[in-house]
């Protein structure tokens, strides 16, 4: 793993990995728990399921939906699991849906995860045993994750409570998911700016000071996405599985 790539081969990965591949042209990214011999548990929206944001984000959000076999051709491993919604566990391929493999990174110090410009891929918080990670995984299989949000309850979001056990508190509004967080800060980094440009007279006035805004605008698009990492925020719960009967 390093500053430019999380790409990964299949033969590399280890049971309780946390792992992603990007969609529609690298837009967004699917998250999942590598459990075994290729099963995959990832958490997806349904067709049709509102999110209720309000964002441009939604639009992007029916990539995180497996690839849907055609009813002739159903995969021959998930068979009609690869078309369901909520927590599903499938086939690598069907998590995958074409795309590359990439492995989330935990642990990383906050110059490195500053490094990483592109959110959802590496948090400052410690992993769980695999052993922890996989019960974990599993437990969601059959209790479920709640209902799919773009913003406070994505695949990533999932992956990230199966790996540190951690959950944003409910009541906030922004979960866990790195990459939503870097939307959002990428989103006010621009608003701001438009908006400076609108206030401005001359528009080569606004110019002149171009590299020192980008600059500025940067900076404040890395203090969000840090501000917002599971692995420093302090609106989080521990989340206790309930003991089956």
């Amino acid at each position: 793993m390093g500053v430019l790539t999380n790409k990964i081969e299949r033969e590399d990965l280890k049971p309780g990995d946390h792992i992603y591949s990007y969609r529609l042209a690298y837009t967004y990214s699917h998250h999942g728990i590598y459990v075994n011999e290729g099963n995959v548990i990832h958490f997806t929206r349904g067709e049709g399921q509102e999110t209720g944001t309000g964002t441009v984000l939604d639009r992007f959000i029916g990539s995180s939906l497996p690839q849907r076999c055609p009813l002739d051709n159903p995969c021959l491993i998930c068979d009609d699991q690869s078309k369901s919604d909520g927590v599903i566990s499938t086939c690598i391929d069907c998590f995958l849906s074409g795309g590359d493999l990439y492995l989330y990174e935990y642990d990383v110090s906050r110059k490195f995860f500053l490094a990483k410009a592109r959110g959802g891929t590496c948090t400052l918080a410690s992993s769980e045993p695999p052993e922890q990670v996989i019960d974990r995984a599993f437990y969601f299989l059959r209790k479920g994750f709640g209902v799919y949000n773009v913003i406070k309850n994505n695949c990533e979001d999932f992956a990230l409570c199966c790996k540190t056990g951690l959950q944003v508190i409910p009541t906030v509004s922004v979960g866990q998911s790195g990459q939503a967080a870097s939307f959002q800060a990428a989103a006010d980094v621009i608003l701001s700016s438009s908006l400076e440009f609108l206030g401005r007279s001359s528009p080569l006035g606004f110019l002149t000071n171009n590299v020192t805004r980008l600059v500025g605008s940067y900076g404040k698009y890395c203090v969000n996405r840090l501000a917002n990492d599971i692995g420093v925020r302090q609106d989080v719960r521990k989340v206790v599985l309930e003991e089956e009967t």
